[in-house]
């Protein structure tokens, strides 16, 4: 325990610390803890004596001072009482200033807590701003995305409504606006693909009615791309053997550059189905918008073909509606693969254009039994042509309607047979058999260059008018020969990849041909052999002539027509045979005509076989029987060629010889008189001088046994007949019958 003495000095340092503090504030401080501390440990009355000590030294010390100082002190008292009065009345300005402020700060604490409930509701009202804010922007946003709708502008109102969705609404997500919207985001969706969906239809309306024009425009380019082929294979010879959409055409066709898509005549803006793709992309609806689409084409493509057409229309327009409205249809389709690779696909195209193609064939094929005319046949033909050389150049496989143009080509032949039957049949039964008079040169130039006839002169020693042996059935009908062939061909033009079927046709159009003119031609003139008029006979005759010569250029024709490739074998017509046979038919009846007319002048023939005077003329029936073989020779024969004047004179002479040798051998002529053997002798004389004079040798053969039968019977030496060396050296020709009836007619007279 510590000693008194220390507790006391500790005391008194403690006294002198309270007393020596700086401040108030630590005056008290020191104070309270000496206090504390004195209780603590018992010290409290030391401590108070050391400060009652302090005090007293201290009241002490003033005191001396004031002793000292006492002057000073008083006056410094006065002072300090001065001062103790103002600081007095300034401590009442300032209790009086305090109160002032402690009223202020009162207000003011009030004020304060106004200010912070002020700031408390303007916090709320900032954070309902910035609500209302939040969602007045979600608004608007969505109210955009309607106004983008209306506006058109489709992806960048499914992009506002992304935006919205994914960033807007996560702000105001604490608000039942937030909800709402976001429920009504996939309606709105839909209706972005619905109102896309609607342009795309209204695209799509627009492209059927463009459809037609735009096939028009793409046939009117092909036909332009025709001509200027044409141009060129007609400068340049060997483009000749390069078809139309070839590599070589296309080639030298690149620089005339011509968009069907898009030129001065239609413009197809693919803009609207891009838009509707991206917008059904950017849905994940790619896969359902590909297949409403491909039905909605399909659908079209029902709309596009109608229940039935016409081929006989004057302007073809129901064919050409039909085949531009496909064609434009096609263009599109193919058009949007090139530009969308992934809506639509080669398969869909092709199965949409293979649909096509044989509805056409049907509706085509269903009204074709209305076509009766070849020329518009083939105006059918060429339009098909048009459509099919369109589409093939844009890809587009055209087996189907190349195997079609078969089927128009077997109905145009027929049609064609069909035709030229009735015109032969016409030029033959109105024709007059008889030969062709010309007038000018350049009717017979023309003649010459449509018949197949070689003229005997040429063209300068000719003077007109002149006549052609032939009549004017011939070169008529050569005309149509060889337009028959021609329309064959006619069919090949602009395009058909068929020229074996050509060649074939030819082949069966020859068979056609040569049942036109064996059954049109031949027969009918054959028919007409009937007729009892020489000179008409005569006239079958040579047209049949130049008909068998004009066959065999035909024959050569066909085979120079064919194509190389299917050049073979010659081709035989039957109708060469047919008039080469018909003319042996022409020529027996004019035998049989001149015959019948030697016969009827033979049988005016009135020998008396028991004269007893001679006759000094040849009989009357001799002398116009020569003459009428004079006569028909160099009139109504004249046209005949040489070999055959030559036959029938041959014929008729045998044919006379025979009829005169009848004379005598009639059952009723008993006996002949020298007389009558020398008037028969002198007419055999006169038609063996006639005969003379034709200048042609072998035509004496025929007179043989008429001459050696006469001599026979004016033989002084008859017997002789009977040696058989002498009757093959006198009487040859003699008939071994009849010499003897003879002899002994003339034995008995």
């Amino acid at each position: 325990m510590p000693s008194l003495v220390d507790q006391g000095h500790h005391t008194d340092i403690v006294a002198q610390q309270i007393v020596l503090a700086a401040s108030e504030t630590e005056y008290f401080h020191e104070l309270i803890t000496a206090i504390k501390n004195a209780e603590i440990g018992g010290g409290g009355q030391h401590l108070l004596q050391s400060l009652g000590l302090y005090s007293i030294d201290r009241e002490s010390e003033i005191e001396s001072i004031c002793s000292l100082y006492q002057q000073g002190f008083v006056s410094s008292v006065n002072q300090l009482q001065e001062v103790r009065d103002g600081s007095f009345t300034l401590m009442t300005d300032v209790l009086g200033l305090n109160n002032s402020i402690q009223s202020s700060i009162e207000a003011l604490s009030q004020q304060k807590k106004a200010l912070v409930d002020c700031r408390a509701v303007r916090q709320k009202i900032n954070d309902a701003d910035q609500a209302l804010h939040n969602c007045l922007e979600v608004l608007r946003l969505a109210n955009q995305v309607y106004d983008l709708l209306g506006k058109k502008i489709y992806y960048s109102a499914l992009r506002a409504l992304d935006e919205l969705q994914n960033v807007h609404l996560l702000e105001v997500t604490q608000y039942r606006i937030a909800d709402l919207i976001q429920k009504s985001v996939p309606a709105t969706k839909k209706l972005v693909g619905d109102a896309v969906m609607a342009d795309l239809n209204t695209w799509l309306f627009r492209i059927r009615e463009t459809s037609q024009f735009l096939g028009e425009v793409s046939f009117y380019h092909t036909e332009q791309r025709r001509t200027r082929h044409k141009d060129r294979s007609e400068k340049i010879v060997p483009s000749t053997s390069f078809m139309l959409n070839s590599a070589v055409e296309l080639v030298a066709d690149e620089d005339e550059e011509f968009d069907i898509l898009d030129n001065e005549d239609v413009q197809v803006d693919f803009t609207p189905l891009f838009e509707c793709m991206h917008i059904h992309d950017a849905l994940g609806q790619m896969e359902s918008f590909k297949v409403d689409y491909a039905f909605t084409r399909r659908q079209q493509k029902e709309l596009l073909m109608p229940a039935s057409i016409t081929l006989i229309d004057l302007d073809g327009a129901s064919l050409s509606e039909l085949l531009e409205g496909i064609a434009g249809f096609a263009l599109i389709e193919k058009a949007t693969m090139k530009k969308a690779p992934n809506l639509r696909s080669m398969v869909e195209i092709d199965e949409l254009w293979e649909s096509m193609c044989q509805t056409a064939i049907t509706l085509i094929s269903k009204a074709l039994y209305e076509v009766a005319n070849a020329e518009l046949l083939l105006k059918i033909k060429g339009v098909l042509a048009l459509f099919i050389q369109t589409m093939s150049s844009w890809g587009y496989p055209v087996g189907s309607l190349d195997a079609f143009l078969l089927t128009l080509f077997d109905k145009y032949a027929e049609l064609l047979k069909r035709r030229f039957s009735d015109d032969f049949q016409e030029i033959v039964s109105t024709d007059d058999y008889m030969p062709m008079p010309i007038h000018k040169g350049d009717e017979y130039d023309k003649v010459v260059n449509v018949s197949w006839y070689t003229p005997e002169k040429s063209r300068d020693e000719l003077r007109f008018p002149c006549v052609l042996p032939f009549s004017q059935m011939y070169p008529l009908c050569c005309i149509d020969i060889r337009n028959f062939l021609n329309q064959f061909y006619f069919f090949s033009d602009d395009h058909f990849r068929h020229p074996k079927v050509i060649d074939d046709a030819l082949k069966s159009s020859s068979q056609s041909l040569d049942e036109l003119l064996c059954e049109k031609v031949c027969h009918s003139l054959v028919d007409r052999l009937s007729s009892q008029y020489l000179g008409q006979i005569v006239q079958i005759l040579i047209n049949l002539e130049h008909f068998e010569i004009a066959c065999r250029e035909l024959e050569q024709l066909l085979v120079s027509a064919r194509s190389s490739a299917s050049a073979g074998s010659a081709i035989a017509l039957r109708a060469s045979e047919e008039f080469r046979s018909s003319k042996k038919t022409a020529e027996k009846r004019i035998f049989e005509l001149v015959n019948s007319k030697i016969d009827d002048l033979i049988g005016t023939a009135e020998y008396d076989w028991t004269a007893s005077r001679l006759e000094n003329e040849p009989s009357n029936y001799m002398q116009t029987l020569t003459r009428y073989l004079s006569n028909i020779m160099t009139t109504v024969l004249l046209g005949l060629p040489t070999e055959i004047k030559e036959l029938i004179y041959f014929d008729a002479l045998s044919h006379a010889a025979t009829m005169i040798l009848s004379v005598p051998l009639s059952p009723d002529i008993k006996s002949i008189s020298r007389q009558g053997v020398a008037a028969l002798a002198k007419d055999v004389q006169y038609l063996t001088e006639f005969v003379d004079t034709l200048g042609n040798p072998i035509l004496k053969e025929n007179l043989d046994e008429l001459q050696q039968t006469v001599a026979l019977m004016q033989a002084d030496k008859s017997d002789e007949y009977y040696d058989v060396a002498t009757r093959n050296k006198k009487y040859g020709r003699v008939d071994a019958v009849n010499g003897p009836i003879l002899l002994e007619k003339y034995k008995n007279p």
